[in-house]
């Protein structure tokens, strides 16, 4: 496998619960061999690394730093999950305004510094963020890319593998569309070790079907559960990002749901939206592309409608933020 020959440096942008729980990810996976870290916080940004530099000890020696803008003119990897965070009863659609607003001004500050590498976007909405970033940063679409739909598969494909009683790494299926509300799971192509799950129910009669059914709902609402409980979510997305950073690095072409530009895929065109692509050092590869039946082609038409008409509201009431 070729390594991608930079400094790996990455700069984090947002100190809260998913930036910091990133950060702890990079250095107990040893992702990336440099990590600056801004936030409006500088107290906290200060406080956790010499937190995170205290376990290079028991890791690997790593650059750990509070950086200001000024340090992104050079960063192979941005990584941005500043912002307001979800809480109990909103959904992630009801962050939009807001949200549009801080990225707006951090992609300023970023592209003022002439930084020209990737930038992963996990804030939420994540499809609309991304895209935003996209417009505003000027940078090429296989350089901008959001999380998309990557936490949500993972959820899925652990959540089948335990009612089946099964390996997670042997259960292979993609939730796509938004990350959100009307994302939906592409069961046409869900297989476990090669087995399409039509086919896993008919050979293990035992197999509570109902469950299967309903399984990708506990799945889709499992951020609303964990919000109500917990206050937030941040160990899930901030592996996620951390996976999607070790993919970058290593080039590994590696098939992730991410959220991606699309022109034409899906019959769609000029929105980001979850889907599988294959991604390596220089960002999005290749769009994977999944031949859906006629009822998935319906939901991914409802899912890009809806964030369309969305951003679009949104828009057309705060003229400051178009595009």
């Amino acid at each position: 496998m070729e390594v991608r020959k930079t400094k790996q440096k990455i700069i984090l942008i947002g100190d809260g619960a998913v930036g910091s729980s990133y950060a702890f990810a990079l250095i107990n996976q040893n992702i990336g061999q440099e990590l600056g870290i801004i936030d409006v916080n500088r107290n906290k940004v200060e406080g956790d690394v010499m937190d995170l530099n205290s376990a290079l000890a028991f890791t690997a020696p790593k650059k750990i730093y509070v950086a200001d803008y000024e340090d992104c003119h050079d960063a192979d990897l941005i990584v941005y999950t500043a912002g307001a965070s979800q809480k109990p009863g909103e959904t992630r659609l009801d962050l939009t305004e807001k949200n549009l607003r801080i990225t707006k001004d951090v992609v300023e500050k970023v592209m003022a510094k002439g930084f020209n590498g990737i930038f992963l976007v996990a804030t939420n909405p994540v499809d609309i963020l991304t895209y935003a970033v996209y417009k505003w940063s000027g940078l090429p679409t296989h350089k901008v890319i959001g999380s998309g739909t990557s936490l949500d598969s993972a959820r899925f494909r652990q959540a089948i593998a335990e009612l089946l009683h099964v390996d997670v790494r042997n259960v292979h299926g993609y939730i796509i569309g938004e990350h959100g509300d009307t994302e939906f799971p592409v069961w046409s192509h869900a297989n476990v070790a090669g087995l399409q799950i039509s086919e896993w129910v008919t050979n293990n009669p035992d197999t509570d079907e109902e469950a299967l059914v309903k399984l990708f709902f506990s799945v889709r609402d499992a951020a609303y559960e964990i919000i109500e409980k917990k206050g937030a979510t941040f160990y899930g997305i901030a592996t996620s990002l951390a996976r999607i950073t070790r993919a970058i690095f290593n080039n590994e072409k590696a098939v992730l749901p991410l959220s991606v530009y699309l022109d034409g895929e899906y019959n769609e065109k000029d929105i980001y939206i979850g889907t599988p692509a294959i991604i390596d050092s220089e960002g999005i590869k290749q769009i994977v592309e999944i031949p859906l039946n006629d009822s998935e082609k319906e939901k991914m038409k409802h899912s890009a409608a809806t964030i369309r008409t969305h951003l679009n509201e949104v828009l057309e009431k705060n003229p400051d933020l178009r595009f």
